[in-house]
C-alpha cells in the first residue's frame, strides 16, 4: 500500500499518512458544505420516507360500502325422472330440503323466496354531516346500502344521485355527531411521475393502503363517452373502486373507478375519474338528484392528418362536425356540417374526445363562444346550450334535392353511379338519400383502407354537394390542378348516417 501511495507522489516529497486523512476530510468537508448549500434540482426529490402520517390523518373519512339488492328467486321443478326409479326418494328429499322441490319445501306450486345480492366497495365523506361519494356500479340497484366507518361503526345510507355515464353515486347518511371528511384537491395540476395514495376495502378485507405514482394522465378506456382517466400504479384491487386517489397534500386527486387485469388483481394499471370531472357531477347530483349536461347537438368525428389538409388546417386538430340535429342548439346558432370546432368557452378543442367533456361539463342555458374553422376560416358564432337527454339525439341532415343521372365513372379506386330506383332496391338506400352511390371499392385502394364499402353514398366533396359522378372526377381534378393531396369525402351509410373520409388524391 505504502508502495503504490509513494509511486504516484512527486519525487522526495512523499506526505505522511495523518497529513492525507486531514486533507481528504477536509475536502469532503467542503464538498457537503456546497452540496448542502446548492438545492438540489426539483427532478431529484427523493420519495416520501413514509406515508403513515399521510394515511393516519386522512382514513377516517375512507369508508366501506355495502349493497345489497333483494330479487325474487325463480321456482325451480323437481327434475323428471322415470316413474319408480331408486333415485327418485333420494332427488325429491334432496330438493325439498333446499326448497326447489315440489310440497312444502317448494316447487311450482310453492311461493318463491326472495335472494340477496351483495356487493363491497368503497368510498369517502366530503362533508361533515354525511355526504359520501362512491362509484355507481358499487351500489348498482341496491335497496340496502350500508356505510361502515373504520371503527366499525356502521350507518345506513340513502341514495341523493347517481351517474352512470362517469360511475358515480353520490349517498347520504345520518350521524349523531359531525364526520371526519376530506377535501377534493386540483387533479389538472398533478404529473405522471408524482406520488399519489390509495385507499379502499381490496377483496373485502376493510380498510387498505398502498401508494405509487401516476403513470399517465387522460386514459381512455373505452368505459363510457366522458372518458379521462388517471392511470396509476398504486396498487387497486376489486373493492377498491370507489375509494379516493390523494396526493401529498392529503386532497382527492381522484375517484379509484377501474383496473385492467385479467385476473381482478392488480397488475399496476388501475384507473381514477380525475376530481376535475367528479365535482361538477357531484355538485349536480347534490343539488338536483341528477346530471344536468350541456347540449351543442352536433356530431362529431376526429380530425387526421390527411383530413387536417384537406380542410386547411394545417395540423390535426379539433372536432369534426359531421351531423347537425335540426332541434338543437348548435343550428340555429349557424354551425354547419364540415365546420371543425378548435375552441368551447375559452377552451381549447385538441381533438374529437375533448369536446364532449367539455361540453357536459357546461351549465345548460349558457351562452358561449364556439371557435370553428369553416372552409380554411376562423369565426366564432355563439350558442346557448340545451340540456343533454338521456336517448341518444340523432342528426337529422337535409341532403340536396337534385334528380341522380343514371352515368357510372371511377376515381380514387371508386366504381359510381347515380342513385336509380335498382340500386336504391338493392342496397337499401333510404328513399330521401341522395348523392353518388358507391358501387364496388378497390380491395388494394386507399378508400377500402378507410373502410368505404360498396352501398354507401358520396353526399359531398370538399364540403360541396355531389348529384352524379361527374361531379366527383371534376371536383378531385380541381383538387389536383391546386396542387391539394387529398380529398375530403362525406359518405352516407344506407340509413343515411354520415361521416368524413380524407383520401390521397396523388
Amino acid at each position: 500500500m505504502n508502495t503504490a501511495t509513494n509511486a504516484l507522489a512527486p519525487s522526495k516529497a512523499v506526505l505522511p499518512q495523518r497529513p492525507l486523512r486531514r486533507l481528504a476530510a477536509s475536502c469532503f468537508a467542503v464538498l457537503t458544505l456546497a452540496a448542502t448549500a446548492m438545492p438540489l434540482p426539483a427532478y431529484a426529490r427523493s420519495a416520501p420516507e413514509s406515508f403513515a402520517d399521510l394515511a393516519d390523518e386522512v382514513t377516517p373519512a375512507v369508508v366501506n360500502i355495502s349493497a345489497s339488492t333483494t330479487v325474487e328467486a325463480r321456482n325451480r321443478t323437481l327434475p323428471q325422472l322415470p316413474p319408480g326409479t331408486p333415485f327418485e326418494d333420494l332427488f325429491e328429499e334432496f330438493f325439498n330440503r333446499r326448497g326447489q322441490g315440489g310440497g312444502p319445501g317448494g316447487g311450482e306450486n310453492s311461493p318463491s323466496r326472495p335472494r340477496s345480492s351483495n356487493s363491497l366497495g368503497s368510498g369517502f365523506v366530503i362533508d361533515p354531516s354525511g355526504i359520501v361519494v362512491t362509484n355507481n356500479h358499487v351500489i348498482g340497484d341496491a335497496n340496502d346500502i350500508s356505510v361502515i366507518f373504520p371503527d366499525g361503526t356502521r350507518l345506513k345510507a340513502e341514495i341523493i344521485g347517481k351517474d352512470s355515464k362517469v360511475d358515480l353515486a353520490v349517498l347520504k347518511v345520518k350521524s349523531d355527531k359531525p364526520l371526519r371528511a376530506v377535501k377534493f384537491g386540483d387533479s389538472e395540476t398533478i404529473r405522471p411521475g408524482d406520488w399519489v395514495m390509495a385507499i379502499g376495502n381490496p377483496f373485502g378485507l376493510g380498510g387498505s393502503v398502498t401508494a405509487g405514482i401516476v403513470s399517465a394522465r387522460g386514459r381512455n378506456i373505452e368505459s363510457g363517452p366522458y372518458d379521462n382517466y388517471i392511470q396509476t400504479d398504486a396498487s387497486i384491487n376489486k373493492g377498491n373502486s370507489g375509494g379516493p386517489l390523494f396526493n401529498m397534500n392529503g386532497e382527492v386527486i381522484g375517484i379509484n373507478t377501474a383496473i385492467l387485469s385479467p385476473t381482478g388483481g392488480s397488475v399496476g394499471i388501475g384507473f381514477a375519474v380525475p376530481a376535475s370531472t367528479a365535482v361538477p357531477i357531484i355538485d349536480q347530483l347534490r343539488q338536483f338528484g341528477e346530471t344536468r349536461r350541456g347540449w351543442l347537438g352536433v356530431r362529431i368525428q376526429n380530425v387526421d392528418d390527411a383530413t387536417a389538409e384537406a380542410l386547411n388546417l394545417g395540423t390535426a386538430r379539433g372536432a369534426l362536425v359531421a351531423g347537425i340535429d335540426d332541434k338543437g342548439p348548435a343550428k340555429p346558432a349557424g354551425l354547419e356540417v364540415g365546420d371543425v370546432i378548435v375552441r368551447f368557452d375559452g377552451r381549447e378543442v385538441k381533438d374529437s374526445r375533448d369536446l364532449p367533456r367539455i361540453v357536459a361539463s357546461s351549465p345548460v342555458g349558457k351562452a358561449v363562444d364556439v371557435t370553428i374553422v369553416r372552409k380554411g376560416q376562423e369565426m366564432t358564432k355563439q350558442v346557448t346550450l340545451g340540456r343533454l337527454e338521456d336517448t341518444e339525439k340523432q342528426a337529422s341532415l337535409q341532403q340536396p334535392s337534385t334528380e341522380p343521372p343514371t352515368a357510372t365513372r371511377q376515381a380514387l379506386g371508386l366504381n359510381m353511379s347515380g342513385i336509380t330506383d335498382e340500386l336504391r332496391r338493392r342496397f337499401s338506400l333510404k328513399d330521401d338519400l341522395k348523392g353518388v352511390v358507391i358501387t364496388r371499392v378497390d380491395p388494394n385502394s386507399a378508400a377500402s383502407d378507410k373502410r368505404i364499402q360498396a352501398g354507401e353514398v358520396i353526399v359531398e366533396v370538399n364540403q360541396e354537394p355531389v348529384s352524379n359522378p361527374a361531379d366527383v372526377t371534376k371536383k378531385i381534378d380541381d383538387l389536383k390542378a391546386q396542387n391539394r393531396k387529398s380529398a375530403l369525402l362525406l359518405v352516407a351509410n344506407a340509413q343515411g348516417e354520415v361521416r368524413f373520409v380524407a383520401l390521397s388524391i396523388e
